[in-house]
């Protein structure tokens, strides 16, 4: 889902740490006694900061980071993990390769576009096998493909890939394009109104509305580039590789988590997304999400996988479309999957 720009930070409070010191403390009082913090500030050091950029507003699209810190999973890895909130203009290459954050939310194709500008961005776990990219029609605009878009007026965020791809199929001939503007309410007033979107996300924002809406997806035309990818830099993983194992591993059991059970990871999201998130669009998404991130014969255990033929793909359309260059971007140096674990336990 999308819409106006606004940052926000999440930690998770450590529960169960807090509550054991306040029986502690409860006990030492009988006696007149002080809690020693000595103990809890050393395991507090332990820990190992890590900072997660969003690539959008928390949403269920980055629900196996939030099930994996709501579970406690980080933590058990030895990792402090700040969720940080994004935005329409969240510069996530520029934040990963000053160091403002370790790892982040992408697409594969954002993965491409940002080594062709030259900074090693890796991805090491693909949450969607399927991308949810869609845009979105009144259902009483009589539209039902792609191919008869012509007379409307479309709000995209321009520059993005899909619409290059689009408009390279004559897809986007007679239509007027003009900015994303973060809502579906020019869609609910207007039948001639078409917005990009997520399947998981605006289609129920808009039925809440009492307009009946139909997704056309992207992916049926070719273009599917892994979602909800989560990156991290080449230098990271030359330096610290058994941080970025730790790091994939809990949220690739996060993501296990939040495909099983989304609540807790949801009331997270829902705290932290401030951009009129409603817990009824959580619940929708999250249900979206297994076919997106499990499709065909796909299991849990293989949540997160990732294939190089897959990123060739996504390598040759780009460049067909002259978005990268092929000395610049190799599809092999695109994601780097030996941090995934091929069989995850069902319990962390």
């Amino acid at each position: 889902m999308e819409f106006p720009m606004l940052r926000y930070q999440l930690r998770l409070p450590r529960l169960s740490r807090l509550l054991g010191l306040a029986l502690a403390c409860g006990a030492m009082a009988l006696s007149g006694c002080q809690p020693n913090r000595s103990e809890t500030i050393a395991k507090e050091a332990d820990k190992q900061p890590v900072a997660i950029q969003l690539n959008w507003y928390p949403e269920a699209e980055h629900g196996g980071a939030y099930a994996a810190l709501a579970s406690g999973l980080y933590e058990a890895a030895g990792l402090d993990v700040t969720i940080k909130s994004g935005g329409p203009a969240t510069p996530v290459a520029a934040d990963l390769e000053s160091g403002r954050c370790q790892f982040a939310f992408a697409n594969a194709d954002d993965v491409a576009l940002y080594r062709q500008q030259g900074v090693a961005v890796v991805a090491v776990l693909a949450a969607m096998q399927n991308h949810p990219r869609c845009i979105l029609v009144r259902s009483d605009s009589g539209i039902t493909s792609l191919d008869n878009l012509s007379g409307l007026t479309l709000q995209r965020q321009p520059g993005r890939p899909f619409l290059e791809f689009m408009r390279n199929r004559g897809l986007l001939e007679g239509v007027q394009e003009v900015p994303y503007t973060g809502s579906v309410a020019a869609l609910v007033t207007n039948k001639q109104i078409a917005i990009q979107a997520y399947s998981f996300a605006e289609p129920l924002l808009a039925q809440q509305q009492g307009v009946e809406v139909t997704p056309l997806m992207i992916s049926e035309l070719g273009w599917n580039p892994y979602s909800s990818v989560l990156v991290t830099t080449e230098a990271l993983i030359d330096s610290d590789p058994e941080l970025v194992q730790r790091v994939v591993q809990a949220t690739q059991r996060g993501w296990m988590q939040y495909l099983d059970d989304p609540a807790p990871a949801n009331a997270l999201i829902l705290a932290a997304n401030r951009q009129g998130m409603t817990a009824e669009a959580l619940a929708f998404g999250a249900a979206q999400l297994p076919e997106l991130a499990m499709p065909g014969e796909l299991t849990a255990d293989e949540v997160g996988q990732m294939s190089l033929e897959r990123w060739e793909t996504l390598v040759e359309q780009l460049t067909e479309l002259g978005l990268v260059e092929p000395e610049n971007v190799k599809a092999s140096e695109c994601f780097d999957p030996q941090f995934l674990m091929l069989a995850v336990e069902t319990e962390a």
